[in-house]
């Protein structure tokens, strides 16, 4: 079995490092290029959350970027229902997305830091310019993320979150 890849790729996307800076429908200001498709990196990444957690191994193809970006995304996706919405028990969406922005503001590593995730997979920023474009852009990323998250883990006629149990959560999308 294969994992789930973006199919997001355009020729003409900016690299930095090695992390494709694709365009993402984001409220938030950032260096991400504005998205016209319906679907963007974000949606793509929650779409395929469920069926990527469940790999134990990834095959990363040498040329091809966005999965670089997607499992950044699932890997983000997975601090942000387990320790957030579900042990800190954020018992509204309002809580839930006050939670995902101040996670998704919070210092954070980039690539070629310690303690950032996927450092094999990722270059690190050739420069201080790159640097401050990929740290810009995680974070427009992580905040959007965070604010989708919530949109599908909290039920709109209740205010609470959907699933009691984050594995029934995680199943049930």
């Amino acid at each position: 079995l294969q994992a789930y890849h973006s199919s997001l790729m355009d020729p003409d996307t900016k690299l930095i490092g090695n992390m494709a800076l694709l365009p993402i429908r984001s409220q938030f200001k950032g260096p991400a290029p504005r998205e016209t498709k319906d679907t963007d990196i974000v949606d793509e990444a929650i779409y395929y959350f469920k069926a990527n957690v469940f790999f134990k191994n990834y095959e990363i193809k040498v040329n091809y970027r966005p999965p670089h970006l997607a499992k950044y995304t699932c890997v983000y996706v997975c601090v942000c229902v387990y320790i957030y919405i579900f042990f800190f028990q954020c018992n509204s969406k309002s809580q839930g997305e006050k939670e995902m922005y101040t996670l998704g503001i919070t210092n954070f590593p980039i690539p070629g830091e310690p303690g950032f995730p996927l450092n094999a997979i990722y270059a690190k920023p050739a420069n201080k310019q790159e640097d401050e474009v990929m740290r810009a852009y995680l974070q427009q990323l992580r905040q959007e993320t965070g604010l989708r998250l919530c949109e599908k883990v909290f039920d709109p006629q209740n205010d609470k979150p959907s699933k009691v149990r984050p594995s029934s959560c995680l199943l049930n999308w």
